[in-house]
């Protein structure tokens, strides 16, 4: 992670695949780029041509590795997954970097993953007591394992006798010789689409990645559905027991892309609405309306909407600075913040500002940015948050600091607004929050959606992580989110 981002949540990582289109190694390196916001360290993709699979696996931009036509030469096949990442700190090796392939006695299968598994840790320490040599330090590894020593004749059947065997949040895409597979935890935390192109089917984390390349949206692929692609068609299973829904309400807050549609709703419709929810929630004396862009902003237009305040982009990004920019010397980290964004004094002079952002993680850049804010001239400086307090560490497939170093489980509203030197500071409910996806409120005895960063309630076991502020000695699970 670039020092200049240290201080937001990081989703891990975004899959898709493609059965049958002579283009396939293209339009899933088209597929991954509309998705580097999921990932940007590395990433894979593998394809088969009906005879032998080709894979290319680098560290770098999408842009920046798959775009050489001598790689995608090498990438033959109508058929193809693949997956971009982003490793948590002791995760960036190549070994790492997804999709996975393994060779079995009935032919050969790639897998690519987007979420986490809560007892990886635990059940790679079974397989390795039965034999299993493991070669990646990442839990994708772990389903490949399973497969190889599962009892079932029929592979599929020998996959979900593997899932079943997982617990947390998994969005998984795999290719065999004939088939091309996907599958969505019974939770349904991480998200996966489905989506064609001209008969060709498509599996993506987000309708994104179809809009790039001219597919139709068709649904999502449903909690604990699994979807089996072959040249007969789609044939749909659901071999998991039933449980509520709990897709990521984050999804919705910060890591999707505000143009792709997740659960039957626009992203960006949602982030607009909760800003105009969090108006109605935190409303304020001000001039103006500010995003932090460019998270900020849909919710910052909701916000001035709801309040009936004028909205101006009084911060501007710098859409270039790089991830290796300069070396990041003390001095060099604390003007990190106006590397990235700087105050328009225009805007700024004399006003009473509300300055709009999607989450407080550690606390360190909002501080910055309302100095910036207040040394460009504005008058007083209210910050509007388009979440609840993060207090709590996600364990499927985010990468989040450790719960003590998150600002708002050690500090009080209060607390936090002199801690940031703001003139005050709300954030939404997380009934609000709830009422802006299309909830009436929030369910407390059963949540509709995971917002476990937000109320420390988890959807399901975590074996692995029993204690949930000491996660800096499970150096196995270091890529386990990506």
């Amino acid at each position: 992670m670039s020092f200049l981002d240290d201080d937001k949540l990081r989703e891990e990582c975004g899959v898709f695949g493609l059965f049958n289109n002579e283009d396939a190694a293209a339009l899933t390196t088209l597929g991954l780029h509309a998705l580097q916001h999921r990932g940007q360290e590395g990433a894979g993709i593998v394809t088969f041509d009906g005879a032998q699979f080709y894979a290319e696996r680098h560290f770098g931009l999408i842009g920046d590795t798959f775009t050489k036509q001598s790689t995608l030469d090498r990438l033959k096949g109508s058929r193809a997954i693949g997956h971009t990442r982003y490793s948590t700190t002791g995760g960036d090796e190549m070994r790492n970097v997804q999709p996975f392939f393994a060779e079995f006695s009935g032919g050969g299968f790639a897998v690519a993953h987007n979420g986490n598994i809560t007892n990886a840790l635990t059940v790679r320490s079974e397989l390795q007591r039965e034999g299993a040599i493991f070669h990646s330090t990442s839990d994708t590894e772990v389903i490949l394992h399973l497969i190889a020593m599962g009892k079932q004749p029929m592979f599929v059947d020998r996959l979900t006798e593997a899932l079943a065997r997982l617990e947390g949040a998994f969005s998984i895409v795999g290719l065999t010789n004939k088939k091309l597979i996907g599958c969505r935890d019974p939770m349904g935390v991480r998200p996966l689409v489905l989506g064609d192109l001209d008969g060709a089917y498509i599996l993506a984390s987000e309708s994104c990645a179809l809009d790039i390349i001219g597919a139709r949206y068709v649904r999502d692929i449903e909690p604990g559905e699994l979807v089996i692609i072959t040249e007969r068609g789609l044939q749909s299973l659901r071999p998991f027991e039933k449980t509520k829904s709990k897709f990521c309400i984050f999804e919705y807050v910060y890591f999707a892309r505000p143009d792709s549609i997740m659960e039957g709703r626009n992203v960006y419709e949602v982030r607009k609405q909760i800003g105009v929810e969090l108006a109605r929630e935190q409303p304020v004396d001000a001039d103006l309306v500010v995003p932090v862009p460019d998270s900020g902003n849909p919710a910052a237009i909701g916000y001035a909407q709801g309040a009936g305040l004028p909205f101006e982009l009084g911060i501007i990004r710098n859409h270039y600075v790089g991830r290796t920019f300069i070396q990041p010397t003390d001095a060099i980290r604390h003007m990190g913040v106006k590397l990235k964004h700087n105050a328009n004094r225009k805007t700024f002079e004399g006003k009473r500002v509300v300055l709009v952002d999607d989450s407080i993680v550690r606390g360190t850049t909002s501080q910055k940015i309302v100095q910036m804010v207040r040394d460009a001239g504005a008058a007083s400086v209210h910050m509007r948050i388009a979440s609840p307090p993060t207090r709590a560490s996600c364990f499927y497939g985010v990468d989040t600091p450790e719960t003590h170093k998150l600002l708002a489980s050690r500090m009080n509203v209060e607390e936090m607004a002199e801690f940031i030197r703001v003139d005050s500071l709300g954030f939404i409910s997380l009934d609000g929050l709830y009422r802006a996806a299309g909830e009436a409120s929030r369910d407390n005895e059963c949540p509709q959606y995971c917002d476990a960063c937000f109320s420390g309630e988890y959807p399901t076991s975590l074996t692995d992580h029993e204690d949930r502020d000491n996660i800096s000695n499970l150096s196995l699970l270091s890529d386990a989110k990506g």
